[in-house]
C-alpha cells in the first residue's frame, strides 16, 4: 500500500477535496485501485446534527454512516465505495480514547495526546487498509495548518509517514497563491509561510498545488520551489475551472500531477485514458439542448446544502446532452408571494430532502402547482412528504392533513413518525440510515427507470407514510410504486396519469456518478426537456 496525505494552508474552502478527488480519478485511470479517506479535526462525532449552514450537506454511506460532503467527492470521482471508517472525526478519536481509559485498557498510565491520540488516529489508517483492498489510499487533512484543533492529525501523519518510510508516502500540499489586484502581481508569502509552518511540524511537502485565480510564471514557480524546497516540477497550478469541477482532473494531469506521483511513489503505471471522462466534461461544457428546473428548498442560498443533488442534476444532463439550469428557489418565497410567481416558465420541479416546518407551504404549493400543470415533478425524502401532503389535502379532501413532524395534533397525519423511531432520545446517528431494499411495482414509472424489481438505496429519515391512508390515495390516483421488502414502508410514490410524478423516500443523489447517471434523476431529466414551459420565472 502506498500512502497520500493531502493538507492545506492559508484560509480553508480551497478545494483539497476536490485536488484529493482528482487524483483519485487520475491514479484509478492509471489502472490503480485506490481508497479515499478523510480526517474532520471537529469535535462532533459526525457532522449528522450540524445545521447545513455551518456544515453543508450530510453525505450518507451504504452502511449508513453520516460523512462530510467530500466523501460525496471521493464517491463520484472513484470507484471506491466508502464505509464509516473512511471518515474519522476528532470527537470520534476522543471518545474512543476515553471509552479505553475507563475501561483500563492503559493499565493506569496518564493518556496523553502523544501518543495515545495519535496512536488512535494512526490504528484508523491501518483498519482500512486492513479491510478494504487497494494500492493507494489518498487522506485528506480537514482544516489548516495552523489550526489548534487539527494538530494532533498532522502529528499523527507525520509519525506514520516516518513509519512506512521513504517511497511509500506522499504529503501534498494544497495553498493559496492570492493575487493582488492593486500590485498586479501573485503574492507567494502566504504559501511560503503555510508550508514554513507545516515544516515546523515535522512534514516537508513533497508536491505543493497552487490555488490561484490567474496562471503561474515561471518566476512565481521558481520561488515557491526555492522556499518550498520542492523541485521545479513538483510545484502545480490548480486555476479556478470556468466551467465544471469535473475539469480539475484534466487540468492536474496537464500538470503532469499523476505521473509525479506515480514517479515519486515508485509505481509503474500506463498513461491514463481520459477519453471517456474528456466525452463527460464536454458534454457538461457544450450541451446541445437546456432545460430550467427549479429547486425548492430553505437552504437554497448556500452552494453546498444541496450539493450531491445539483451534481446529480449535471451527470443526468450530460447523459442526455443537455445543460441543466438549476433556479434556486426560496421555498418562504413561494409561502409570501404564490408559487406562479417563482415557478412559472421552470421545466422541471425538484423538493430536496430537509427537516423542520420553515417553508414547508411553500413546498406543498409548489408540489401542487408541478402536479395541476404536467410539469415533471422529483421529490426526494422530505419531498416525497410534501408531495404526499399535497395530494392528500387538494385531491382526497383531508383538510389539515400534514406531517406529525409539523403539527403533531394534525387530524390527518398522512406522514407519521416511524414505530422504531418513536423511543429514540438522543439526535446524532439514530435516523434510519444506509443501504435498504425496495421492491418495485411492474409496470410503474420507477420499475421502467431501473429496469429491476428489486434496488438499494441510501435512507436518511425519522418519518413516513402512513398506512392508514393508503387504500384512499391509492383509489384517487396515487401510485406506491416502491415499498420495503415486508410492503409495510412507501419507498416511492407516483402519479401515472402524469407526464412525469416521482417521489422516493431515499437519497438517489447519493449513488449517481458522472458516467452512471441515477435511474430517477435520468428520466427527470429526460421528462423536463419534452415539456415546453413558455414564460421565465423569477429567480427567489
Amino acid at each position: 500500500m502506498k500512502y497520500i496525505f493531502v493538507t492545506g494552508g492559508v484560509v480553508s474552502s480551497l478545494g483539497k477535496g476536490l485536488a484529493a478527488s482528482a487524483l483519485g480519478t487520475l491514479l484509478e485511470l492509471r489502472g490503480l485501485k485506490v481508497i479515499m479517506q478523510k480526517f474532520d479535526p471537529y469535535l462532533n462525532i459526525d457532522p449528522g446534527t450540524m445545521n447545513p449552514y455551518e456544515h453543508g450537506e450530510v453525505y450518507v454511506l451504504d452502511d449508513g454512516a453520516e460523512t462530510d460532503l467530500d466523501l460525496g467527492h471521493y464517491e463520484r470521482f472513484t470507484h471506491t465505495n466508502l464505509s464509516k471508517l473512511n471518515n474519522l472525526t476528532s470527537g470520534q478519536v476522543y471518545q474512543s480514547v476515553l471509552d479505553k481509559e475507563r475501561a483500563g485498557k492503559y493499565q493506569g498510565r496518564t493518556v496523553q495526546v502523544i501518543p495515545h491520540v495519535t496512536n488512535e488516529i494512526k490504528a484508523r489508517i491501518h483498519e482500512v487498509t486492513e479491510k478494504m483492498t487497494g494500492d493507494v489510499i489518498i487522506t485528506e487533512i480537514g482544516g489548516t495548518v495552523g489550526d489548534i484543533e487539527g494538530l494532533p492529525f498532522l502529528e499523527a501523519i507525520r509519525q506514520f509517514g516516518h513509519e512506512v518510510g521513504k517511497g511509500n508516502v506522499l504529503f501534498i500540499h494544497v495553498s493559496l497563491v492570492p493575487y493582488v489586484k492593486a500590485a498586479q502581481e501573485l503574492k507567494t508569502k502566504p504559501t511560503q509561510q503555510s508550508i514554513a509552518k507545516l515544516r515546523e511540524i515535522g512534514i516537508a511537502p513533497h508536491i505543493i498545488l497552487c490555488r490561484t485565480e490567474h496562471a503561474l510564471d515561471l518566476d512565481v514557480r521558481e520561488k515557491i520551489s526555492l522556499f518550498g524546497n520542492v523541485p521545479i516540477e513538483a510545484v502545480g497550478e490548480v486555476r479556478d475551472v470556468k466551467n465544471t469541477i469535473y475539469e480539475v482532473p484534466l487540468k492536474l494531469h496537464e500538470e503532469r500531477l499523476d505521473s509525479l506521483v506515480c514517479k515519486l511513489l515508485e509505481l509503474q503505471t500506463p498513461e491514463p485514458d481520459l477519453t471517456r471522462w474528456r466525452s463527460f466534461v464536454q458534454r457538461v461544457i457544450h450541451p446541445t439542448h437546456h432545460v430550467r428546473i427549479g429547486v425548492v428548498g430553505k437552504y437554497i442560498e448556500l452552494q453546498d446544502a444541496y450539493k450531491s443533488i445539483y451534481e446529480a442534476l449535471t451527470h443526468s444532463g450530460a447523459a442526455h446532452d443537455c445543460k441543466v439550469e438549476i433556479v434556486r428557489v426560496d421555498a418562504e418565497s413561494i409561502e409570501k408571494a404564490g408559487a406562479e410567481l417563482y415557478l412559472t416558465g421552470l421545466q422541471g420541479i425538484l423538493i430536496p430532502g430537509g427537516f423542520g416546518d420553515r417553508g414547508t407551504e411553500g413546498k406543498i404549493a409548489a408540489a401542487k402547482y408541478a402536479r395541476e400543470h404536467g410539469v415533471p415533478y422529483f421529490g426526494i425524502c422530505l419531498g416525497m412528504q410534501i408531495a404526499v401532503i399535497e395530494f392528500a389535502r387538494n385531491v382526497c379532501g383531508l383538510k389539515g392533513a400534514t406531517s406529525t413532524e409539523f403539527d403533531k395534533t394534525t387530524p390527518h397525519p398522512v406522514i407519521s413518525l416511524m414505530e422504531e423511531q418513536k423511543k429514540v432520545k438522543q439526535l446524532g446517528g439514530t435516523m434510519r440510515l444506509g443501504s435498504w431494499v425496495t421492491d418495485l411495482t411492474p409496470g410503474s414509472k420507477a420499475y421502467e427507470l431501473y429496469h429491476s424489481a428489486t434496488i438499494t438505496e441510501r435512507h436518511r429519515h425519522r418519518f413516513e407514510f402512513n398506512s392508514d391512508y393508503k387504500e384512499m390515495m391509492e383509489e384517487k390516483g396515487l401510485l406506491i410504486s416502491g415499498t420495503s421488502p415486508k410492503g409495510d414502508l412507501a419507498e416511492i410514490v407516483e402519479l401515472p396519469s402524469h407526464p412525469y410524478f416521482v417521489a422516493c423516500q431515499f437519497h438517489p443523489e447519493f449513488l449517481s456518478k458522472p458516467n452512471h447517471p441515477h435511474p430517477l434523476f435520468h428520466g427527470f431529466v429526460k421528462a423536463a426537456m419534452n415539456h415546453h414551459a413558455v414564460l421565465e420565472p423569477r429567480c427567489a
